[in-house]
């Protein structure tokens, strides 16, 4: 099966914790290895584990650690979002998630409770968490306390909202629909959740939905006077005694919680007495308030009877005890079976397990977030791990970047610059430069000397005299690429504090293009919300002719290939196909012709505006029988201008990622920054080109 399943609610006390146990359960009868893994889990003191994670570990004997059970507590998910470091929680969460995947055939991935300290960031993230996951997906709501309209309307904003995110959701759980309603909330369901989504009743189980004496006792504190061995009683309500005994006898219900000031022997000694009797119903304890302990005499006379129920002193008042009560929640704990085992048993009756687990089988997504398009860049870039020299070795950012590349075993990096330089800056920044990252002062180097022979005989058709040479092979770009063209180094990236010529000249002069390629040109990998798409040429040919606007086509196609991406190539321009006419709609048409004739076995398109290429409806009624047209992958712009611009437009206005520029078409991997680079520019460039150095590029 090798996937995962998450499971999530709308809000809290959905009764989740029962889906959760039914689908582990079927889980474990179809594959031998399954984990388990909450993202986010509450916070708790000190030695208290999370009661989750408890249970299904110890019920199923999972075959794990507590610590590889879940990511972050809420107090940390807090802490992220007021840093504003969102993006590097999802992306821990993945990468965890992305380990446990390794290990186990399928993985149980179970949200978060929706406690009051993050509720108003909770939903969100569940819907973030489901996405970059790309996971099946269950819903699961509640119908307590709430009518069938009510219920019905807030799982279906739920649905709506997930869908908003890009995340389809495969099933849907309506739990604790009062037994008369169950048809009709299946039937109100129908009307607004789409057709291909499952829905599942599972009617309130009275069992279920009460609190043991037990978890009550650990909500509210107190000391047990009496019936400790039977704290395992559920409490199916809750009554308080205040009345004459003669009146309160007959209110008297079944496995109730009697609640009384400490004083009221008589109720005390009347309700034992009722639940002794077989013309009364049985109770569950009694709560005696005020922090009165009843009298020396009550007392002895009570310990002499046969099967007391639990007794717990506490000091509230009755009022104030009484609504503690009432906000008890029950839930599912290690060591409480019988629960455990009617919520397994409840989900076998309702629910059509078999249907489900095949519909979780035929999965398939083609939503790629930009969290799932760098994790899989970073693990790609780790599975074959490259040498990427980096130049610019003073550069705060380079510095930040590079130690972080080498902490998460990336790649492996030189730094270039004077190691007194680098070591002084890396400190004033707070930065520790271990024996992991290499220092080379090109002045002071052991391949000096080679490098400047070698770039003087490689120019020398330029006459190129010796000093010029020495003087180039000092400049840490020339330098950095002789190391790559000598095989010292996989890779380099430069230009966070160069000009673009400054980094691609010296790779032009000696590295040059591969054979067949004749143009260097650059693409982006632009990361929208729930797909990824590959655009050139944004940074390095001005005003490309129709042949070379084929070329950088075809060499994008192969970078989107190499990254994972099905290459769809769209030639953009002002007009689609036949509409219109000019000298640079005949570009494009020219382009595109010639693209297709050196490359048949590309999808291409072209001469083709923005908007056919990637909206499905626009494409279908420009261009109806066209393969790329509203599903384009590769986009290819007519000039630098044009290029540039978008790709910024679409990266500042709509907040996508933008990873690049990659250069395409040299013999070696040599890429070039912005001067206005991130710390995450620079760690995803190393990454890319690292990719580009492996064998299989």
């Amino acid at each position: 099966m090798k996937t995962g399943i998450y499971i999530t609610n709308t809000d809290r006390r959905t009764g989740r914790s029962l889906v959760a146990l039914g689908v582990l359960k079927v889980l474990l009868s179809k594959v031998s290895k399954v984990g388990y893994f909450r993202p986010i889990i509450d916070d708790y003191p000190h030695g208290v584990r999370d009661n989750h994670i408890d249970t299904m570990l110890s019920y199923f004997n999972l075959d794990m650690e507590y610590k590889e059970a879940y990511g972050f507590t809420m107090s940390q998910v807090v802490k992220y979002k007021n840093l504003g470091q969102e993006a590097r929680l999802i992306d821990q969460i993945i990468g965890q998630y992305k380990a446990l995947e390794e290990k186990y055939d399928v993985v149980l991935v179970e949200g978060s409770d929706f406690s009051s300290k993050g509720v108003a960031i909770e939903f969100d993230l569940s819907v973030e968490i489901a996405k970059n996951l790309s996971i099946p997906t269950i819903l699961v709501s509640s119908a307590q306390n709430k009518d069938v309209k009510d219920a019905v309307a807030n799982l279906d904003l739920a649905v709506r909202t997930f869908a908003e995110g890009d995340v389809k959701i495969q099933a849907v759980f309506m739990n604790r629909v009062p037994e008369g309603d169950c048809e009709l909330m299946r039937e109100e369901l129908s009307k607004v959740i789409p057709a291909e989504t499952n829905i599942e009743i599972i009617p309130e189980i009275k069992k279920l939905s009460s609190p043991t004496i037990q978890e009550i006792y650990e909500e509210i504190g107190g000391e047990i006077l009496l019936g400790e061995n039977l704290m395992c009683k559920q409490a199916d309500r809750y009554d308080v005694g205040a009345m004459q005994l003669r009146n309160y006898l007959d209110r008297v219900e079944e496995n109730s919680l009697i609640i009384t000031p400490g004083d009221r022997s008589d109720i005390i000694l009347g309700a034992l007495q009722a639940n002794a009797s077989t013309n009364y119903p049985n109770i569950a304890g009694i709560i005696v308030t005020g922090g009165i302990v009843p009298e020396k005499q009550i007392l002895k006379l009570i310990e002499g009877l046969p099967n007391i129920v639990p007794i717990i002193l506490i000091d509230d008042v009755t009022f104030t005890a009484a609504n503690k009560i009432a906000n008890v929640q029950p839930k599912i704990r290690p060591g409480i079976t019988r629960k455990i085992d009617l919520s397994i048993s409840t989900f076998e009756k309702y629910v059509d397990s078999e249907f489900l687990i095949d519909k979780f089988r035929s999965f398939k997504t083609d939503v790629v977030t930009p969290h799932m398009f760098q994790y899989n860049l970073v693990a790609k870039a780790k599975a074959k791990k490259k040498h990427i020299v980096l130049p610019e070795g003073t550069d705060p950012r380079v510095l930040l970047a590079a130690t972080s590349l080498v902490d998460q075993n990336v790649v492996e990096v030189t730094l270039l610059g004077k190691r007194e330089d680098i070591i002084a800056q890396a400190s004033k920044i707070g930065v520790k430069i271990n024996g992991n990252i290499k220092i080379i002062d090109p002045a002071k180097s052991e391949n000096y000397e080679d490098y400047w022979k070698t770039y003087h005989e490689l120019r020398k058709h330029k006459n190129i005299p010796e000093e010029m040479a020495k003087e180039a092979l000092l400049d840490v770009s020339y330098f950095g690429t002789m190391m790559v063209y000598k095989g010292h180094a996989d890779g380099m990236v430069s230009g966070a504090a160069h000009t673009t010529a400054h980094t691609i000249i010296p790779a032009l002069q000696f590295i040059k293009t591969r054979p067949g390629v004749s143009t260097v040109s650059s693409c982006f990998f632009m990361c929208l919300d729930d797909h990824v798409s590959v655009m050139g040429d944004c940074a390095v040919n001005v005003s490309p002719t129709a042949d070379q606007l084929a070329e950088i086509a075809i060499s994008s196609a192969e970078s989107a290939k190499a990254f994972g991406i099905d290459p769809k190539v769209a030639l953009l321009s002002y007009s689609s196909g036949t509409s219109g006419s000019g000298v640079e709609v005949d570009k494009v048409k020219a382009a595109t012709e010639k693209a297709i004739s050196l490359r048949p076995d590309l999808k291409i398109e072209g001469p083709i505006q923005y908007d056919a290429a990637v909206d499905p409806i626009v494409g279908k009624s420009k261009m109806p029988n066209s393969e790329v047209a509203g599903q384009a992958s590769v986009l290819i712009f007519p000039d630098l201008n044009t290029g540039n611009n978008t790709y910024k437009a679409i990266q500042r206005e709509t907040g996508a990622l933008a990873i690049g520029p990659m250069l395409q078409g040299l013999n070696k991997p040599v890429n070039d920054l912005s001067r206005g680079c991130t710390i995450d520019d620079i760690f995803n460039t190393v990454v890319i080109t690292a990719i580009q150095a492996q064998e299989d590029f």
